[in-house]
């Protein structure tokens, strides 16, 4: 048991890691793109625009922490 807990707190330090909110964006791409490509669309191309905006965000957000004193 201890063993599975162990794991379980590794992935999910490993997936959500220093930010929640890019963990969260990718999810969500991933959902957008899975519905959109359910709907019979092809959609390969959404996630990583998803993903680069999100990277892009959270750089900013980073960038303005930085600099304040």
């Amino acid at each position: 048991m201890k063993a599975i807990k162990a794991f379980f707190a590794f992935v999910y330090d490993f997936i959500v890691g220093d930010d929640w909110r890019l963990a969260l964006a990718v999810v969500l791409g991933l959902a957008l793109t899975w519905v959109l490509n359910s709907a019979g669309y092809p959609m390969w191309w959404v996630l990583p625009i998803v993903s680069f905006g999100a990277l892009a965000w959270s750089l900013r957000r980073a960038l303005q922490s930085h600099k304040r004193p």
